[in-house]
């Protein structure tokens, strides 16, 4: 087992390629039914690793999924041409811990395909419980195993087929030591008694429901803070709508669909037609010009809204403000928040934990907006709010301190 605190002085090793080689990209239904044999026949958690063609695809799906089991060795699955045939290695991987770093990164896209994780240790999560400086998993590698990773292909589109040899080099070596990092990582854990901490921020992140889906997404293009009225707002939401709608289509990022850039070109100069909308720049390329009808249209869509129909400038308030907008017309939580914040920071750094990893924003928050009824205490208001019991005991006490002092 490593050292649980290595030493600084020792160099870091570069880990160029996997010590048994790169694997073999497996897609067949037969390929699939003997990985879940010889995993099955491995023993101790498994190593998880995906990767998607995020900024390249609209969806979310894994394009490749890396694996790894001590005695059963490490495994680079496709399974975008037969995913229903992945279910000896869902029953294989059922029960067995995961070993993901950023697990909430690649389980939406692993339940999407029907895997089942019961217990999981977040490589990334247990580091920023540590206190460690830099949590991304070249510098983790680095910090507990004294090896150096070869990174650079985590953005690249993972849809392209077949894969370049380089980049199944990165996927597999994503694999490759997450067992001994996590063990290096529990023996810092149990050092530092934080195991159980640990152990509660793991079954919260399994117990997380997805995200609901943000409400007028539109709002969002970049640029949109330079348009003033409500029909150039109403002209960014068409073209916002329309470009969601092919991009959901053809499975395509929306960016690469029609740039932010473009849609607000677009708002600013009012084209009166497809010759003036296809003048401008992006438009006149030669796809684009084969939807100028659709992009037409959705202009001429927000140009003839009812001023009743038009968007108001501001986005409408659902649930609780950001803190920074609170005063002047909340006084009373902004008080709360600026007695509370401070504790909450405090508390932290004497832990050497960033405040976000003691208490979430959103529970520091709602505590402070909603308050504490007089019928219950801190800690159990804060458990209400989705606080996990590690976090109670440790910060109950200091926020009730500094609520005290709130008039």
């Amino acid at each position: 087992m490593t050292d649980p605190a290595p030493s600084p002085d020792v160099p870091v090793v570069a880990l160029t390629a996997p010590r048994e080689g790169v694997p073999a990209v497996l897609s067949t239904p037969d390929e699939f039914a003997d990985v879940a044999a010889r995993l099955a026949a491995g023993t101790g958690p498994i190593a998880v690793d995906t990767e998607r063609a995020s900024g390249f695809k609209y969806s979310q799906r894994a394009y490749l999924i890396q694996l790894r089991r001590t005695g059963a060795g490490s495994f680079l699955l496709d399974p975008i041409d037969h995913p229903d045939a992945l279910r000896p290695v869902i029953d294989a991987m059922t029960g067995p811990q995961w070993i993901l770093h950023a697990a909430d990164q690649d389980l939406p896209c692993l339940r999407e395909l029907g895997f089942v994780c019961e217990t999981v240790f977040d490589t990334e999560l247990a580091g920023r419980l540590l206190g460690v400086p830099k949590v991304n998993l070249a510098a983790m590698v680095a910090e507990f195993l004294h090896l150096g990773l070869a990174k650079g292909h985590g953005a690249a589109d993972w849809s392209k087929r077949p894969l370049p040899a380089d980049w199944l080099n990165y996927a597999a070596l994503d694999v490759e030591v997450l067992i001994e990092l996590r063990d290096a990582v529990n023996a810092a854990l149990r050092e530092a008694g934080r195991q159980e901490w640990a152990a509660q921020e793991f079954a919260a992140v399994l117990a997380r429901p997805p995200a609901e889906p943000k409400t007028d997404r539109w709002r969002r293009t970049s640029g949109i803070h330079n348009l003033k009225s409500q029909r150039q707002l109403a002209t960014v939401r068409e073209l916002w709508t329309a470009r969601e709608e092919i991009a959901q289509r053809r499975d395509i990022a929306p960016s690469r669909v029609l740039p932010d850039s473009a849609i607000v070109n677009a708002v600013t100069s009012a084209p009166r037609n497809s010759a003036e909308l296809t003048a401008l720049p992006v438009f006149g390329g030669p796809r684009q010009r084969r939807q100028a009808g659709t992009w037409m249209a959705a202009v001429n869509r927000a140009r003839a809204l009812d001023d009743a129909d038009l968007p108001p400038k501001k986005a409408p308030q659902t649930g609780v403000p950001p803190i920074n907008r609170w005063e002047p017309k909340h006084p009373v939580p902004a008080a709360r928040a600026k007695a509370v914040r401070p504790a909450v920071k405090e508390l932290a750094e004497s832990l050497g934990i960033a405040p976000e990893n003691l208490l979430t924003p959103a529970v520091v928050r709602d505590l402070c907006w909603f308050g504490v009824r007089d019928d219950e205490t801190v800690a159990t208001r804060l458990a209400e709010l989705g606080a996990r019991p590690w976090q109670v005991e440790l910060s109950a006490d200091p926020i009730a301190a500094a609520l005290a002092g709130v008039a």
